[in-house]
């Protein structure tokens, strides 16, 4: 809940994984990935045949989620001209990286981790990846003095049903 003077949380997205899934077995979809018709990115579709994997009702469920969305994707600012309007999204402010560090493949964090703590400079967030470790959950819960929930979800499926409402539950706990 935000009230006067604060700020809403940040949900920090990745594109691949999150909205475009990957990786699954032919058993688990024998016809292979459901796709899905944007009327808000025809465009998109013939940039990236790919971006037909995302669900358009996606961008309507993340926008109703009460925080600030920002491209957390390799992606960049292609998220903005292809995915975004897929979704029926505004553009959205991008997270630029840093140059690779050895040293956080060395540890076992995330390349990502220590530049969405510093965006995110003590606000609360969320951390919506397909690629997220517990060891990033304990650098961050020492690093960040913001609440932040760090979810992982399933590239194989993308986001589901229980990973809005688990986004949801953790912004109405705030």
């Amino acid at each position: 809940m935000t009230g006067p003077g604060r700020q809403r949380p940040l949900l920090f997205l990745d594109v691949d994984g999150p909205l475009i899934p990957f990786g699954a077995t032919p058993q688990q979809y024998p016809d292979g990935y459901p796709t899905y018709h944007s009327g808000s990115g025809p465009r998109a579709a013939a940039a990236n045949p790919l971006l037909a994997r995302i669900d358009p009702a996606h961008g309507r469920r993340l926008a109703a989620l009460a925080c600030e969305l920002v491209w957390a994707t390799t992606w960049m600012d292609d998220a903005n001209e292809c995915v975004a309007p897929w979704l029926g999204l505004p553009d959205l402010p991008v997270v630029l990286w840093p140059e690779e560090s050895d040293e956080e493949e060395r540890g076992g964090l995330h390349w990502k981790t220590r530049p969405l703590v510093d965006w995110a400079a003590g606000r609360s967030f969320l951390w919506v990846d397909d690629e997220v470790t517990d060891t990033d959950r304990a650098w961050v819960a020492t690093h960040h003095r913001g609440r932040a929930l760090l979810h992982r979800v399933d590239p194989c499926h993308g986001l589901t049903d229980a990973d809005f409402a688990a986004l949801a539950q953790w912004l109405r706990a705030g």
